[in-house]
């Protein structure tokens, strides 16, 4: 059997809903992401590092996920997982192309089971880094809430080369495509939608001082700060203007490829979801925030199956 092409790294991720491109200053001002790009109904925003953006927000009838944005190496990594996708089931959009867009750069589209898009992209736009106190860096990690947490994990793992990290329980799985703990993760719900969307400060001192700028802002975490179980990462939720859950975090676990074995981690034990015991479990209504709204992705894209 071949080997596995693996996806590189997770870029970030582009949101929509209705007048979502009017939460921008809260992204600028309080959240300490910079403009990247604006146009007629888009707004793309970057962090310190070199990504050409982290988080876009797109303008659109339905509160959800335009694409989760993935990274490949190359051109030849990129035509590679291409083929693996169409030999393995999945349902690419067109093949590989250059994209007219502000990032630029080579790649293709796909849906995952969930029909929700996903983009991958090499020759990106890239900026200059600009390291800059207690500003998120990149995105970490994105969680995904699913009605089929199984068949998911499988696409992601068979067909984009994702491997298991943790689970939390037989409620939630923690996938990596690269030393990162997760970039992905799923969390077993009743519909599609995001769940919340992670982005890393470059050390434990800018995440506290990043929550700090949000208290002082008038703007207090829904849950946190406390440092997870599996990842090992300090984390401290807050709700958006538009109401996606969003995060702060640092210090994710770095896998071992040659040593690290995926465990169960309980549900049950408060300190296995905070481990300092500073946030608890969270709140019946964080829970009800996190599970978000229904997002039924891109169902009239799916008939391309038939046409690649």
């Amino acid at each position: 059997m071949a080997e596995t092409i693996r996806v590189g790294s997770l870029r970030g991720i582009m949101m929509r809903g209705p007048g979502i491109t009017s939460t921008l200053p809260f992204y600028e001002d309080m959240w300490g992401l910079s403009l990247a790009h604006k146009e007629d109904g888009i707004a793309l925003l970057r962090g310190t590092g070199e990504e050409p953006f982290l988080y876009g927000l797109k303008d659109g009838p339905v509160y959800g996920i335009e694409y989760v944005h993935f990274a490949m190496p190359d051109r030849a990594s990129m035509d590679a997982l291409y083929r693996q996708v169409i030999a393995r089931g999945g349902i690419a959009l067109a093949e590989p192309d250059l994209f007219d867009d502000y990032a630029g750069g080579y790649g293709f589209e796909m849906l995952d089971p969930d029909n929700r898009r996903l983009r991958f992209r090499t020759e990106a736009l890239t900026h200059d880094e600009e390291p800059e106190w207690a500003k998120p860096r990149k995105v970490s990690h994105v969680v995904l809430n699913t009605p089929d947490m199984d068949g998911v994990q499988e696409f992601y793992t068979h067909v984009l080369g994702f491997r298991v990290s943790d689970y939390s329980a037989d409620q939630m799985v923690f996938l990596r495509c690269n030393s990162d703990h997760h970039s992905i993760a799923l969390v077993r719900g009743n519909y599609a939608s995001v769940n919340h969307v992670a982005f890393e400060m470059p050390s434990i001192d800018e995440f506290m001082r990043g929550i700090g700028r949000m208290k002082q802002k008038g703007h207090v975490p829904t849950w946190g700060p406390g440092r997870h179980g599996p990842g090992n990462n300090p984390f401290a939720y807050f709700v958006s203007p538009s109401g996606f859950v969003i995060e702060f975090t640092s210090e994710l676990q770095q896998i071992d490829e040659t040593t690290h074995e995926a465990q169960v981690w309980p549900r049950d034990r408060p300190e296995a979801m905070d481990r300092w015991m500073t946030a608890g479990p969270p709140t019946p209504a964080q829970r009800a925030v996190m599970q978000g709204r229904p997002d039924p992705g891109f169902p009239e894209l799916a008939p391309a199956r038939s046409k690649i």
